[in-house]
């Protein structure tokens, strides 16, 4: 990544003028306002005082582990088998987490394609720039209006992450712009049901994503991922420290719950498409 790559995405907060790099290390509208970029070469735009936290450094790292165990390659092979056959040149990760989706999809996207890491996260924008220098980073507020150029975007990906959903309608490339969400199924983690601050999955949930779009995007492919997949007691802890649920949980309730041999991967992917407004 560099200044330049990160300001093609960006646009100012106030003015909504496009940003334009100044080095070393700021971006700068027409209109002269100013933002520091990290010495990592990723902006922060989070709001000072917002008392936003992200996924903490543990959390990243349990979840380095689980994708580097293969656990989640049923969720990565769907996710990909629904990439339009029109190789994508800008890819945004909105709740970017490790990047490692990000990454899997510029993979199979065009050769000069580019791809932004956004998370409310520092320690996850930061792992997910170190991926690889066609990666750009983010730290912003999901709910919050982005600081993103319209129509910026050819593929937003939404895994496991909140969606704002007006937000990425405006950021994708209208007609041909592709909104790409995986949101778990009943079923997944069923065996971890009893697990010591697990948090239930909602059901329908899919359906429910699906309606609530309706007004903004289309549904246009959907696909299900599903594995039995056999799990070691580190595997397990991994498996939820990823997660909310990690918020939940005590050295105390923990040493009374038994880890399953197995445990159930089973998520929904959907591929929106946006309608015109």
């Amino acid at each position: 990544m560099t200044l330049q790559t990160l300001s093609e995405w960006l646009r100012c907060p106030k003015c909504l003028l496009d940003l334009e790099a100044t080095p070393p290390l700021s971006l700068r509208c027409k209109t002269g306002h100013s933002y520091d970029v990290n010495k990592r070469g990723y902006l922060n735009a989070l709001r000072a005082g917002s008392g936003l936290i992200g996924d903490s450094a543990a959390m990243l790292d349990a979840r380095d582990r689980v994708l580097e165990s293969g656990a989640y390659a049923p969720i990565s092979d769907a996710l990909l088998s629904l990439l339009p056959s029109a190789p994508p040149r800008r890819v945004h990760d909105a709740g970017c987490g490790t990047g490692h989706y990000l990454e899997a999809a510029l993979e199979a996207a065009a050769p000069d394609a580019r791809g932004l890491a956004q998370d409310i996260s520092p320690s996850a924008v930061s792992r997910a720039v170190r991926r690889s220098q066609a990666i750009d980073g983010l730290i912003a507020d999901t709910w919050a209006p982005l600081p993103l150029r319209s129509g910026s975007a050819d593929i937003v990906l939404s895994i496991f992450a909140p969606r704002n959903l007006p937000e990425l309608h405006r950021i994708l490339t209208p007609v041909s712009g592709r909104l790409l969400a995986v949101v778990p199924r009943p079923e997944h983690f069923r065996e971890f049901r009893d697990a010591p601050g697990m948090l239930a999955v909602p059901e329908e949930k899919a359906e429910r994503l699906i309606e609530s779009a309706g007004p903004l995007f289309a549904l246009d492919a959907r696909d299900t991922a599903m594995a039995k997949t056999p799990v070691t007691p580190e595997l397990a802890a991994s498996l939820i420290d990823m997660g909310p649920s990690a918020h939940h949980r005590s050295a105390e309730s923990e040493s009374s719950w038994r880890s399953p041999a197995t445990v159930t991967i089973s998520v929904d992917v959907l591929r929106f498409r946006p309608r015109e407004v």
